[in-house]
């Protein structure tokens, strides 16, 4: 325990060396939700700056994401989604590993921007949508995304199968 107290005011007797402000960590974890720790550490990195260190934690999701491809994913959520206009609608099913991330806020928001990118874009089938770049940020695609969350969450997510439906 005594080490980990020193370890922890070692750190921040660095950070404050870097010029790392407490509030610049705060920033960084509310806009990515990502731990103190792996902000304080990309804002180290990126010798305080912000922007780089947003794309350093961004890359360390992503290879997150490719390092849990191969877990099961037993656990997941049906998302519905229905449009404004009432003529279409989707059916989702997207997986992830335990019934814990499933209840999250970032796994259902997941599900539901999923679901609103099949309604608006209608693929064919999964590998077709994977493709697909997200109608909210055309710089990122659903593959992409998908990687993102499973960085933040820590699990592996799998859309297994979707259906849509329009008059």
């Amino acid at each position: 325990m005594r080490t980990a107290k020193i370890s922890f005011f070692s750190r921040l007797i660095y950070n404050y060396s870097m010029k790392i402000d407490i509030e610049q960590i705060k920033k960084l974890r509310e806009e990515t939700q990502v731990s103190i720790a792996d902000c304080t550490k990309a804002l180290t990195q990126a010798k305080g700056d912000y922007e780089k260190a947003i794309e350093l934690l961004k890359k360390r999701g992503i290879e997150r994401a490719e390092k849990k491809a191969d877990r099961t994913t037993g656990q997941g959520l049906i998302e519905a989604y229905i449009h404004q206009n009432g003529k279409v609608g989707v059916l989702l099913e997207i997986l992830c590993e335990t019934d814990f991330v499933a209840r999250t806020e970032d796994f259902k928001r997941l599900a539901h921007e999923v679901a609103m990118q099949i309604a608006a874009m209608n693929p064919k089938d999964v590998e077709t949508l994977l493709k697909q770049d997200y109608i909210r940020d055309g710089s990122v695609n659903i593959e992409t995304l998908i990687k993102q969350t499973i960085g933040k969450l820590g699990e592996n997510i799998v859309i297994k199968q979707f259906t849509r439906f329009e008059i």
